[in-house]
């Protein structure tokens, strides 16, 4: 999820505070990836060093105390970044980074470990996780308004993920039951060969 993208596409509507930013970052998505203030701050700050948004600041007249608030507005260069974004395709499937894929791969090739287990175990949590989001699509009613439809939307998308994954833990259990059986499954250990490069003895002595 790219945070940093969201609250362009949202300061494109018009300029915001930081804690209204996180507002409308959770109105729109239905609150389905909290997000702290501390990483809006954080991530506005590297947006601004960008040129891509930028900051003034100022004093509320709903504040007695005249307190000073910052405020971000986008930049020509945001703008252009935030529609980029919108109309570009996810590039889920160039590079296989998801942790799941990664923990089993491993699992697979490590002496004492079950792969088998590590699959079940995952299997109870996401069925535990689609019960739950099955019953919340139960007790919801119909979308009446876009904030809703936009939870609706993520819940919908998080229900096929969570379905998707049973049926790869399904098809994944099957391919390493029969790889085993035909003995093309063989874990190993850590190569203990000497590596020829390695980092500088001085180098590792100052750093210490």
């Amino acid at each position: 999820m790219s945070i940093r993208h969201s609250l362009l596409t949202i300061l494109a509507q018009g300029p915001c505070y930081g804690y209204q930013l996180r507002t409308e970052f959770d109105r729109r998505t239905g609150s389905t990836w909290p997000v702290n203030v501390g990483q809006i701050y954080n991530t506005l700050d590297r947006l601004t060093r960008d040129a891509l948004v930028t900051k003034s600041v100022a004093s509320s007249d709903d504040d007695p105390e005249g307190n000073q608030y910052a405020q971000y507005t986008i930049t020509e260069a945001g703008t252009l970044q935030a529609n980029q974004w919108l109309l570009s395709p996810v590039e889920r499937y160039s590079v296989g980074r998801d942790e799941l894929v990664i923990k089993l791969a491993i699992a697979v090739t490590l002496p004492g470990v079950d792969a088998h287990e590590v699959i079940e175990r995952q299997r109870q949590a996401t069925r535990g996780a689609l019960d739950a989001l099955v019953l919340a699509a139960e007790a919801q009613s119909q979308a009446s308004n876009a904030s809703e439809f936009a939870e609706q939307l993520v819940a919908d998308s998080m229900r096929a993920h969570a379905e998707a994954e049973l049926r790869w833990l399904d098809s994944a259990e099957a391919s390493l039951t029969t790889a085993i059986a035909q003995g093309r499954v063989d874990s190993f250990p850590i190569d203990s060969t000497k590596p020829k490069r390695g980092r500088p003895a001085a180098v590792a002595a100052q750093a210490s």
